[in-house]
Formats: structure tokens, sequence, C-alpha cells
């Protein structure tokens, strides 16, 4: 399984960032699938992350138009529970016309409940069309964690821990 994950990596143009990655299962198979068929486009990043003590995919894919879009998939099962779009300018009218916390505010939250650095953030348009922002902070043992913080209310939405990364977003700001 290993091997077909990374010839998936190879001809989706994504580079091995990270050799920790684990076993692999049928539930990534199973997510990339589902991915495909809910949005074509070129896989440009696979993340495993640990939400709440389970295993969770994150893939991001561009599609046609340079869009790109996360996709969150269970591990285990390989299916869908998370789409969003993310946009690159957080000015554009489909993220600021729900945005009542400015990003200062949202990255003082997210660093209250998860001290380290930012390392980078994401402007996201979950499939409600709420906006908010998700930062990836790296604390002092070098571990990375995302936190989503809604841009309307203030809420944390959630937190996950990174286990490993393969590929990366030519726009990401680090």
């Amino acid at each position: 399984m290993k091997n077909t994950v990374l010839k998936i990596a190879a001809l989706s143009g994504l580079s091995l960032l990270s050799v920790n990655a684990p076993a692999f299962d049928q539930g990534l198979e199973n997510c990339i699938r589902a991915v495909k068929k809910e949005k074509a486009g070129e896989l440009i990043k696979l993340e495993k992350l640990n939400v709440s003590g389970k295993g969770v995919y994150e893939l991001e894919l561009r599609d046609d138009n340079r869009r790109e879009w996360e996709f969150m998939c269970e591990a285990d099962s390989g299916k869908l529970i998370e789409k969003e779009a993310e946009v690159a300018d957080p000015n554009s009218q489909a993220f600021k016309k729900n945005v009542k916390i400015t990003e200062e505010d949202a990255a003082a939250i997210a660093l209250k409940a998860n001290p380290g650095k930012i390392e980078e953030v994401e402007y996201e348009i979950e499939d409600t069309g709420a906006s908010s922002y998700e930062f990836d902070i790296v604390n002092d043992k070098g571990i990375e964690t995302k936190v989503e913080v809604d841009a309307a209310s203030g809420n944390i939405i959630e937190t996950a821990i990174e286990e490993w990364e393969i590929g990366e977003e030519s726009d990401e700001r680090r």
C-alpha cells in the first residue's frame, strides 16, 4: 500500500516531504477515489492528521480553474467528512462577507489554545458558505497543529495534529 501512495504522489506531482508515513490502509485509496469523484483536478498535497484521536486524511486538490479545495476523509473508512474551498485573498467577497473576527484576533484565539509559532494561515470557505481561518502552529517540540477558527464567531471549529505531509502548495505562507 505504501508503494501505491508513493506512486500516486509521484503521478500527482507531489514531493515527499516526510518519510514518517506509517503503513497505509485501504482507507487512503478510498479517500483518493472519493475526492476524485467529487471534484476533478490535480492532487497537490496529502496530510495525515489526528483529530480527537481519530485518523483523518486531508487531501488538497487544484481544479482546472486553479481553485484549491480541501477534503477531509476518515482514514479507516475512506468516507469524505468535509469539503472546503480555499481563497488566496482574505479580501475576496466570498470570504469577507461573513467575517466579523479579524485575522489578528483569530490568531490570538488559536495561539491561546495551542501556543507556538504560526507557520501558515489559510482562508477557507466551508460547504455552508461560512468563512474560517486555519492556522498551522508549530510548538517548541516541533509538533504542528492545525487550528481552525470561525471567522464570524471566533469559536475554534477544529484542532488537528499533523502526523505527516506529502506535497506542498506553491502559495503557502511560511
